[in-house]
């Protein structure tokens, strides 16, 4: 470990962190990546990625091999609802959520990370974590001893237990779990012909293939509710059976786990020379199977933002943003995530009334299964502008109609891009302009860009994130002025 230097340090090799640092090394950072354990988990905690997180995956063009490979659903649930929230309307190319393993994930990010340059050096544990002004220090911990490694930032994305967070003092308020789900991975000998998803007074069981001839069997057990039971064979066949009338002939388990509803969020994202992602930063209930998703959300929002401010290119708050931006975020995952547990949990008969009304309200109002479908794929989230002035569509995602979208390919270098959509080449020098400060000039019209809201537009320069950070509508007296303008405007100088 005394070679190893970074301009960031990275703790933590899951989903987020390898993302995360693989978005920095696209910029041209130096990034270590430290983690605990020695190989990765064989255990999949996640099992879907949602469309949001597809689409940051295509913006990166690593999109087609997750999707062919994973198997496309076309609905999803919500807090286990017998009204499940279809997804196939959604305004996204991947109207679905993906069944894919979170091993695989990680093993395709790993790699991605590694092919960027980044170091990963695994069976290190982070003990410590002091800063400065100009640096952040971590105490390491190996098979080789205990070292100090310094950087100019640290980000945890080390779980719900961060050592970093803990560290560096961020507060982590919430609540302490009050009830607990159970995980069992199994083979079953007389499986079921689908997906099995049932919820009754009894209590609540999923049970779902997840390869190899094994089965996910998970849900809630209203006789086990002590924080300290383990979870053995015998209960999972025995909540199984109450549930649904049978045990579906379960046997040679090879994990058995208990997980409970705390709730707990960041007070900050960042703290000087720290910052917090995923796990790091929130937990809750994995209700939904949104935990993974977030997570790589945050890291791609991070990304750009700090290596902006590591080499130099960042202009006052731009970093700060990340926080701004993304706390909120943890905060509706918070919300939605309990209501989903307090739903999965209500087996009295008042709650069982209160499943039955909202299944039915769902059922019948289009407007809220769509409003809550897009609440669980991401695609409801906006950072809205400080600037009270600014054109309505900052902050909002840059929309995209097929996979092989001109943005998604246009933000494969991790760079903003600037879309001409004025079908004349008004913009003229600001193109030029763009191009001195790294940013790519496509021009359109686009198909993706036909929808009512972009229909007067004739320039927006879209993020490396995927959301619009300036437009210009296509009346503006004199558009060239006004793009470059806008590319003036912008919180870094160059990419």
């Amino acid at each position: 470990m005394e070679n190893a230097s970074a301009q960031v340090i990275v703790v933590g090799a899951g989903p987020v962190g390898l993302w995360l640092a693989a978005e920095l090394a696209l910029a041209g950072v130096s990034t270590l990546v430290l983690e605990r354990d020695e190989q990765r988990s064989p255990h999949s905690k996640a099992l879907g990625l949602h469309p949001r997180t597809i689409e940051v995956l295509a913006m990166r063009g690593l999109a087609k091999q997750f999707v062919a490979e994973g198997a496309p659903v076309p609905s999803w649930h919500f807090g286990m609802l017998e009204s499940r929230l279809d997804f196939t309307g959604l305004d996204t190319p991947y109207p679905f959520m993906l069944a894919y393993p979170q091993v695989r994930t990680e093993e395709l990010l790993e790699r991605r990370a590694r092919d960027l340059g980044v170091t990963i050096v695994r069976g290190h544990s982070v003990t410590g974590l002091t800063q400065d002004d100009s640096s952040a220090t971590v105490e390491v911990t190996g098979a080789d001893g205990t070292s100090t490694l310094s950087a100019r930032f640290v980000v945890g994305c080390d779980g719900a237990g961060s050592t970093v967070r803990k560290a560096a003092g961020i507060d982590f308020p919430g609540t302490d779990s009050t009830a607990y789900g159970f995980i069992g991975e199994v083979v079953l000998d007389d499986p079921p012909g689908t997906v099995i998803s049932m919820h009754n007074a009894a209590g609540a069981v999923i049970a779902l293939p997840i390869g190899g001839g094994r089965y996910r069997v998970t849900g809630f057990d209203p006789e086990n509710q002590n924080a300290g039971d383990e979870l053995t064979l015998e209960a999972l066949r025995a909540i199984t059976s109450r549930v649904t009338g049978t045990d579906y002939g379960m046997r040679d388990p090879s994990w058995l786990t208990r997980f409970g509803n705390a709730t707990r969020h960041a007070a900050t994202y960042r703290k000087d020379r720290v910052l917090l992602a995923g796990d790091a930063a929130h937990m809750h209930w994995p209700a939904g199977g949104v935990g993974l998703n977030v997570g790589v959300q945050d890291a791609m929002n991070l990304g750009w933002k700090l290596a902006a401010e590591v080499q130099g290119r960042a202009k006052a708050g731009l970093l700060d943003g990340y926080h701004d931006e993304r706390h909120p975020v943890g905060e509706a995952l918070a919300e939605h995530t309990l209501a989903q547990g307090a739903l999965i949990t209500a087996i009295t008969p008042d709650g069982q009334a209160l499943r039955s009304l909202l299944r039915d309200l769902i059922a019948s109002h289009p407007d809220l299964e769509r409003t809550l479908a897009e609440k669980l794929a991401a695609l409801d989230i906006t950072y809205p502008p400080s600037d009270p002035a600014a054109h309505p569509l900052v902050g909002t995602r840059a929309p995209a109609a097929e996979p092989d979208s001109i943005i998604f390919g246009a933000l494969h270098g991790g760079r903003p891009v600037l879309l001409d959509l004025s079908g004349g080449g008004r913009s003229g020098r600001a193109a030029e302009a763009a191009s001195a400060m790294g940013i790519e000039t496509h021009s359109g019209p686009f198909a993706e860009t036909g929808g009512p809201d972009w229909s007067g537009v004739g320039a927006a320069i879209i993020r490396p994130d995927g959301y619009v950070w300036r437009a210009v509508d296509a009346d503006s007296p004199n558009l060239e002025s006004a793009v470059i303008h806008s590319l003036d405007s912008l919180e870094a100088t160059s990419f």
